[in-house]
């Protein structure tokens, strides 16, 4: 039994939230959809090793079915989000005139919401033609969604990934550019085009290339681990999905330690990801009037709080 995977699990859900404020306050999409996925993952990450520690127990298939298509969704989400970040912070940068106008802004925050989460629900929708049955529990890890691997699998599973990260990179390389050609000017080109600080648009910069790479790292390492085996035919539909209500169990001790070994690698993604989040934005100068708003906000309630119960004593007393 693995201890450390829950406690780190709403540890990681509740570090995601932390930077939420004031993203949402700026409207920034992208950014709220990493934290909104990171913080959905993790909930279900450490749920599912409470449920499964130590068992592989079949029960809450309703719990699986909904849980495994999120995560099934979250590994493209998170790169999407990260394409639409690029995108934006390459606008900005560019010589291109770009409009600040109200209905400009809102189309482009719908764009992004079908990117962010519009292209996810689409991908777990698609994940069912390669899902050859229900479910796969896993002793101490949960359950998870299966995968037929085979040719169709790449394209419908791996491919848009990797497509948002290669995306993510030639934007960011074109923003670098951008950059570079106007450094000497490049605070007054921000605040001509947009609402971005100097540290906040590098900060955004960096959180974006640190995530790309991570990303095409944890795609590259789960494909080579799905299918290092070898495809299996595709010979049609109905039969990859024959008998498709079973439920598949790998209890720990029928696991190959080396198979256990990078099961457990790949389950720290999602944490990892989260602390590369949280460090971009924890420690910045919002993030510090953040932490000063709220805790003048606590002090506020307390001496409220204080305050009317000393009242309600001194009221008590007989006169």
């Amino acid at each position: 039994m693995h201890l450390e995977l829950p406690i780190v699990s709403f540890v990681s859900a509740a570090l995601s939230l932390a930077p939420l404020p004031w993203h949402w306050r700026s409207g920034t999409i992208p950014t709220i959809s990493i934290a909104l996925w990171l913080f959905v993952s993790n909930i279900i990450n450490g749920v599912n090793t409470i449920i499964w520690a130590g068992n592989v127990n079949v029960v809450d298939l309703v719990w699986c079915d909904i849980s495994s298509k999120i995560i099934i969704g979250a590994n493209v989400a998170l790169p999407a989000s990260v394409f639409c970040l690029c995108i934006h912070l390459e606008r900005v940068s560019s010589v291109r005139n770009v409009s600040t106008s109200h209905t400009l802004k809102r189309r482009r925050q719908y764009i992004d919401a079908l990117l962010c989460f519009g292209v996810p629900m689409i991908y777990m929708a698609l994940h069912y033609i390669i899902q050859g049955h229900r479910i796969d529990i896993i002793e101490d890890f949960g359950c998870r969604a299966n995968t037929y691997v085979s040719i169709p699998s790449i394209f419908l599973l791996w491919v848009p990934p990797l497509f948002f990260s290669l995306g993510s990179f030639v934007l960011s390389a074109l923003a670098f550019r951008n950059f570079w050609i106007r450094r000497i000017t490049f605070a007054r080109h921000l605040q001509s085009n947009s609402a971005l600080t100097p540290s906040r648009y590098f900060r955004l910069m960096a959180m974006s290339l640190v995530q790309m790479f991570w990303g095409i790292a944890v795609t590259a390492f789960n494909m080579w681990f799905t299918m290092r085996d070898g495809l299996r035919p595709w010979i049609s539909f109905s039969d990859v999905h024959f008998n498709f209500s079973r439920v598949v169990v790998f209890p720990t001790i029928f696991i190959p330690q080396q198979d256990l070994l990078f099961t457990y690698l790949l389950w720290w993604a999602v944490p990892v990801s989260t602390f590369l989040f949280f460090i971009f934005f924890a420690f910045g100068r919002d993030a510090m009037k953040e932490y000063s708003a709220c805790s003048a906000w606590i002090k506020r309630v307390i001496f409220r709080v204080s305050e009317s119960s000393t009242k309600s004593k001194t009221g008590s007393l007989p006169s």
